[in-house]
């Protein structure tokens, strides 16, 4: 569905809602087995660590609205679940960043009695008995002013709802310098707001480098725009700039500053307040909210939010397996589907690289793009369920390019800039699946060209890491040695299938030959993988790698695996190795910092299916299940690792039904052991022939993890592996699934999923 399409689509269905005076709208089930609440520590002792917040979105939204626990520090999210005290609501924020974060902004609070300005002084401690996360929904009581909050969102703006006691003096605060960063000092670096009618302010926020925010290198800058109405008349109004506190001035401009609005309240009365967010000028905002709330009827809202989650979830549905198993399929289901979010205006306008505005067309401008994180299982996923999605992002990424906010491709884009965060070519990764998966709203010719300026340079065209001793050397000599060196052969694997599908043969060939440099830090004597030396020498054993050490790292050659067994000695000799890897692991620690499988970081994410390549697919059923039970569960501390902008939750989607793409621009799924009796993958027609794909497996149990024998519309499938072609074409892959494994399925060397050595 096309941008303005969306747009058309909310409009009508808060129309329905409003009609329906704020009744449930009916949708899908699966909806209400959402718990935001997954994965909401930012911080803990046992390293239990999602970093997502409660609040309400919806389905790549750009209002994400939640509440605030802690301004600075490792807490990205601005909020973690083992707090006992909130310091206010902001209408931005990111999910799972494995950094500091950033946004954060338009933080506002209700309070009661004399005003507090301060952010830490005013805060209210809560009882998480009285907390209420749900799709699209967040209500919480705020004890120390007897305040019950209450928060919804649609897609350009937010709307909170206060139930106040009886007071002579309430209040809605709102702090236009908050922002979540590194520090706690972490500020937006100039303000501005003004009092427009009886009913609304409006304002803005300008954020840069110089007030802290994202600590992951380079910085963005970005200005959020407002436009504020409350449904009770402003009587008293005022402002604040530091420690300056003025009830005169109707507009005030600075550096430190807010406003609020005061009121007597009776007892249980509620005071409604909404917002549209604009990262392009107040016009903009002033139009979002007229959009997308131009009335006052918050359970309508809240009630088309859910609608638009309950459709987004219905494009991958699982049936049957525990209510815990749902509620964590849906639940990763949807963390998957807050980012990339749409930063464009409702009429397509948004703020370029270049800080100028464009208006984007036949696209969703888009941002939070987590390269190294998202281009493993995140995007894979999306390029079934979400293909214009993925569209939109090669087009932001193209644009961002263009615009002069990356060198090559984005690597970890953030409001156009390119923090550069974390190592590898995920930008081009994306692109060269997208393409090869016949998604390709873009100019590819264009696209192309940036791709093979990042691989094959000149240098003032790539941002890749250490291009120069990669393209003289053959490896990356940096302190990054073996994750770069492993991760950029991937990326020229997917390269040269970009290439060869363009017809450019000569650099395909030129690029097949360098997606085999990981041969060049494979040490014979350790018979394993080393980082090197600008002058050859090797390494220390534990050096040179990025969230990993080598022995997690070197298993990252998902383009040529029958290459990499055989540096290790055979199939044999391989399948003892990486089945040694998961023994090793304690099932407690799976999601923590260990010298075996580390779930929680990426490097490691395709192990379970590479047994596949080795003759061995009952061992990749046997560890995927494994990791699925271990490694996922319900409540704040259910994801022990970031969520990494949808990355981890992706996981555990697709291994959760049973496949995953371990090298995603071969077009290759991996079959697993599916947790569900049935997952049904809807298709968009426009991008695939088939209207859905099902993932069947009747018999499926907590003891029957083993594929038996399978199918694939009715005809034998012998193979542990599908394509992407396959599923597009639409269609039933059934697994008969059993106790013991079937060691001859799927096991012979000529079924084996491809790779460059042949």
């Amino acid at each position: 569905m096309r941008f303005f399409d969306k747009q058309a689509q909310w409009a009508a269905g808060l129309a329905a809602a409003m009609l329906m005076g704020g009744g449930s709208v009916h949708a899908l089930a699966p909806v209400d087995e959402i718990d935001p609440t997954i994965g909401t520590i930012t911080t803990s002792a046992d390293g239990a660590c999602g970093k997502t917040f409660p609040g309400p979105a919806t389905p790549f939204g750009l209002v994400q609205l939640s509440p605030d626990t802690i301004t600075g520090g490792d807490n990205g999210s601005g909020y973690s679940a083992e707090m006992t005290t909130i310091e206010g609501f902001s209408f931005l924020h990111m999910s799972g960043v494995g950094c500091y974060g950033d946004l954060g902004n338009l933080q506002v609070m209700p309070e009661t009695g004399s005003l507090v300005i301060g952010r830490d002084e005013a805060k209210s401690p809560y009882r998480k008995e009285t907390e209420v996360a749900k799709a699209g929904y967040y209500g919480v009581q705020l004890d120390r002013y007897h305040v019950k909050a209450e928060l919804t969102a649609a897609p350009h703006a937010g709307m909170l709802r206060f139930t106040f006691p009886a007071s002579p003096n309430s209040r809605i605060k709102v702090d236009l310098t908050r922002r979540i960063g590194a520090s706690s000092d972490s500020h937006s670096s100039a303000q501005w707001a003004r009092q427009t009618d009886d009913h609304t302010v409006e304002g803005w926020m300008r954020c840069d480098p110089s007030g802290g925010g994202w600590g992951c290198g380079p910085g963005p800058t970005y200005t959020v725009y407002f436009s504020m109405q409350f449904a009770k008349p402003i009587k008293a109004f005022g402002t604040w700039d530091g420690g300056d506190i003025s009830r005169a001035l109707k507009q005030r401009s600075g550096s430190h500053t807010g406003f609020f609005v005061e009121f007597p309240t009776k007892a249980g009365e509620q005071v409604t307040v909404k917002s549209g967010i604009s990262f392009v000028s107040i016009d903009g905002a002033r139009a979002n909210l007229a959009h997308d709330i131009p009335g006052w009827s918050f359970d309508a809202v809240r009630d088309q939010a859910r609608s638009l989650w309950a459709a987004a979830l219905s494009r991958a549905g699982a049936e049957g397996g525990a209510p815990t198993q749902r509620r964590i399929f849906n639940t990763a289901l949807y963390h998957t589907m807050l980012d990339p979010r749409s930063v464009s205006d409702v009429d397509g306008s948004y703020i370029g690289a270049d800080h100028q505005e464009h208006k984007a067309k036949g696209f969703v401008y888009r941002s939070i793009f987590s390269g190294w994180d998202v281009f493993r299982a995140d995007f894979p996923l999306q390029t079934i369920v979400n293909p214009s999605l993925i569209n939109d992002e090669v087009n932001s990424l193209i644009q961002i390019t263009e615009l002069g906010g990356a060198r090559g491709l984005a690597r970890w884009e953030l409001m156009g800039t390119d923090a550069g965060t974390m190592v590898g070519d995920p930008g081009l990764n994306v692109i060269c699946e997208a393409y090869l998966k016949g998604i390709r709203g873009y100019d590819a010719q264009k696209a192309y060209a940036m791709a093979r300026g990042v691989g094959l340079g000149p240098a003032d065209k790539s941002n890749r890491n250490d291009f120069d001793h990669w393209t003289k050397l053959g490896y990356c000599a940096d302190g990054s040695s073996l994750s770069e060196t492993l991760e950029n052969s991937y990326s020229d694997y997917a390269l040269a299938r970009f290439a060869t599908a363009l017809g450019k043969t000569d650099a395909a060939a030129q690029l097949l030959k360098t997606a085999q440099n990981y041969r060049n830090l494979f040490n014979s004597g350790d018979h394993w993988f080393r980082g090197r030396n600008p002058d050859g020498g090797w390494m220390a054993a534990d050096a040179g790698c990025v969230e990993s050490i080598p022995t997690q790292q070197g298993w990252f050659v998902p383009q040529d695996i029958a290459g990499l067994i055989g540096l290790v000695g055979g199939r044999d000799k391989f399948v003892a190795r990486l089945n040694d890897f998961f023994v090793h692991t304690p099932p407690d620690q799976i999601m923590r910092w260990n010298n075996f499988y580390n779930h929680s970081n990426e490097p490691v994410h395709q192990c379970a299916f590479m047994f596949t390549y080795a003759g061995a697919p009952w061992l990749t059923q046997k560890w995927s299940r494994f990791i699925c039970d271990n490694g996922y569960k319900t409540g704040p501390g259910g994801l022990d690792g970031n969520d990494d902008v949808g990355q981890m939750s992706a996981w555990y989607v697709l291994a959760s039904a049973g496949l995953y793409p371990v090298s995603p621009a071969s077009g290759v799924y991996i079959l697993g052991s599916p947790i569900f009796p049935k997952v049904t993958l809807r298709l968009d027609p426009k991008y695939a022939k088939g209207k859905s794909f099902t993932i069947s497996a009747p018999n499926t149990s907590a003891a029957n993890i083993y594929v038996q024998s399978a199918t694939l519309n009715g005809k034998p499938l012998t193979r542990a592996w599908v394509t992407h072609e396959e599923i597009a074409r639409g269609g039933t892959l059934s697994l008969k699934m059993g106790p013991e494994p079937n060691k001859l399925w799927g096991a012979g060397s000529g079924e084996a999923p491809p790779s460059i050595t042949k």
